[in-house]
Order: structure tokens, then sequence, then C-alpha cells
């Protein structure tokens, strides 16, 4: 692992409980990520690469601490996170934020888009309510949203929009990591381009780092300096993307390579 690494996961598994086969049998469970290791570094993003339950966004939450994990170690800048216990420290929801697929979702319908960056700011600063208002107003202006539409509310702007206020509410508190799962997924190609860019422009001027959690090759391989492949839980390759895409390691790699359209 990176000796710089930010965040670092060793031998990660994660279960979940599953019915049993019988009416009245044992309880089991079924193991969603088996022994995921891989660290991210400081102002680097790294791309999770894999199908739709692959285990991928698993990872995402245990390192959000949505979902315990079962055994192996998460560190965040050199301290044990899945040590806490049950209770998430304030600090480390400040440091590590999270930018989901559906924006629209994670959005209080019955919020203006202001009011939603606001709680945000408010919950992990202790700025005046005017201090709050100018710091919403640089928000806006850093990911590209209009001050106009401050009273709006999620519904009334476009998925791009919506998804643009979602990463202002992520960066409010500073954080040093954001999660990004499926981000632009549900964009078109265009605004998933704005997006993505935004998301780089947003790295250059802060430092931040990025786990990119996507089953997109193409989207993974613009953004991404290193990747790791999961399939059913299991990590198969992690390297430099370029080298991953030139050199797949594994028949999964290549058939996901395989799968990403070219130009006839």
């Amino acid at each position: 692992m990176n000796a710089e690494s930010l965040l670092t996961l060793s031998d990660v598994t994660v279960t979940y409980p599953a019915p049993s086969p019988h009416l009245f049998g044992r309880k089991t469970t079924k193991t969603v990520v088996d022994k995921a290791s891989f660290s991210i570094g400081t102002g680097e993003t790294f791309g999770l690469i894999g199908e739709s339950g692959s285990g991928k966004s698993t990872i995402g939450r245990a390192i959000l601490r949505l979902v315990p994990i079962r055994s192996g170690e998460i560190t965040f800048n050199g301290e044990r996170i899945d040590q806490y216990g049950s209770r998430t420290p304030l600090d480390y929801r400040r440091r590590v934020q999270c930018v989901y697929q559906d924006p629209l979702n994670s959005l209080n319908p019955r919020q203006s888009i202001e009011e939603a960056v606001d709680e945000a700011v408010k919950r992990h600063s202790t700025l005046s309510s005017r201090d709050r208002t100018a710091r919403v107003k640089e928000l806006f202006n850093d990911v590209g949203i209009a001050w106009h539409h401050s009273r709006k509310r999620p519904h009334q702007l476009s998925g791009g929009q919506q998804q643009r206020v979602a990463i202002a509410r992520a960066l409010a508190p500073e954080p040093e990591l954001i999660v990004c799962d499926e981000a632009v997924s549900a964009l078109d190609v265009s605004t998933q381009s704005q997006v993505i860019n935004l998301f780089e422009d947003i790295q250059a001027a802060r430092g931040i780092s990025y786990l990119f959690i996507t089953h997109d090759m193409s989207v993974v391989r613009h953004i991404s300096s290193r990747i790791a492949i999961i399939q059913n839980g299991v990590i198969l390759e992690t390297g430099e993307t370029e080298d991953v895409f030139t050199a797949p390691k594994t028949d999964y790699t290549q058939s996901l390579l395989d799968a990403v359209p070219r130009l006839a």
C-alpha cells in the first residue's frame, strides 16, 4: 500500500444476513465483499469498476460507515475507522462525504437548494447566518449554479443542476475524500462530461481525493489515475488506469473493455 495513502482498505469483508433455504433452518450470511484491499492517495481519483451486484457500492457504504465490516481494517489518515464503535465521530463525517447517483432522491424535496446546502454548512461550522449565506453563494459559484436558482426546489432543476447542488452540499464541510457512487451514470453524455470536468476542477483547486464507483469503463478511464476491477465481491486486479486498459490481467476485465462502445 502507498505510505502516503489517505484511505486504506486491508482485507475488508462485508456480509449480509441471508434467508435460510429451509423454513426453520439456521440463519445464514452472504459475503458481498470478500477481503478487499486498495488505497487512495491524497488528491487522487481511484476508480472502482464492476457490474451491478458486484459489491462496489457496499465498499463505498463501508467507508462511509453505513454498513459494518465483518473483518479487515479501514484506515483513514492513519486512524482505524473500523474501531470507532456504533457512533461515527462528526469530524469523520465532515472529512468524508458522498455524492450519489440520483441527486433528486438525496435532496430534501421540501427544502430550497439554498436551504439544503446551508444545512450542511451549519452542521459543520460555527458561522453566523450572514456568513453562512456568503459561504453558500461561494459554493454555488464553485459548482456553476447561478444564485437566482437558490430558492428553487430540487425538482425544478435539470438533472445536471441537481447533481451540482449535491456536489456543493458535499463540499460544504470541506472534506478530504468524496465517495462518488455512480455520480454521473444517470446523466446524458454531454452533461456527464460537464460534471466530470467539474470534479476535476474541484480536485485541482482543493486537493480532494475521490473514490469513483462506476460500471462505466469509459468514464473511469477519463477521470481515474488508478482503478480496481471487482466481481462478485472480489477485487480481481488493481493498477494504473492505462496499464489495466492496455494489458488487462483477467478475462473479466477484458470482457468489460470489450463492452465499451466504439465508433465504427
